[in-house]
């Protein structure tokens, strides 16, 4: 199986709800980093698993939509506490509609809220 990632970062605001986390619950920033890995079993014919400029341009599309914004208040995340778990998914599924290679059977997003933690989700295509 092969894989190719590529990574983003951007800052954005959350606060954690439904429990008490002490300063979580507090409007706060994170430094988020952001990974796309694709999965396949094949090359394409020039010998890539998928072209890597394309994923580029969604991955920044990505980051400056969320960039500088507060998780709590986009949308995608009415009704949820806005985990780095919900994240994951949630990006996962964004780019698991734009990314268009015919031979990819997974994708996963890995995301870093700091240096010491992250989540992942992995969506089979």
């Amino acid at each position: 199986m092969y894989t190719v990632a590529v990574k983003r970062d951007f800052v954005a605001q959350h606060y954690l709800i439904g429990g008490d986390w002490g300063a979580e619950n507090e409007l706060h920033s994170h430094h988020y980093n952001l990974e796309l890995q694709l999965h396949g079993e094949t090359l394409n014919e020039h010998g890539y698993l998928v072209d890597i400029v394309d994923i580029e341009y969604h991955l920044d599309e990505i980051a400056a939509y969320y960039r500088d914004r507060t998780l709590n208040d986009l949308p995608e995340f009415a009704g949820l506490n806005p985990s780095i778990e919900h994240f994951a998914r949630i990006i996962a599924g964004t780019l698991a509609e734009k990314v268009n290679a015919p031979n990819l059977s997974a994708l996963s997003v890995q995301i870093w809220e700091n240096e010491i933690a992250w989540a992942a989700y992995k969506q089979e295509l």
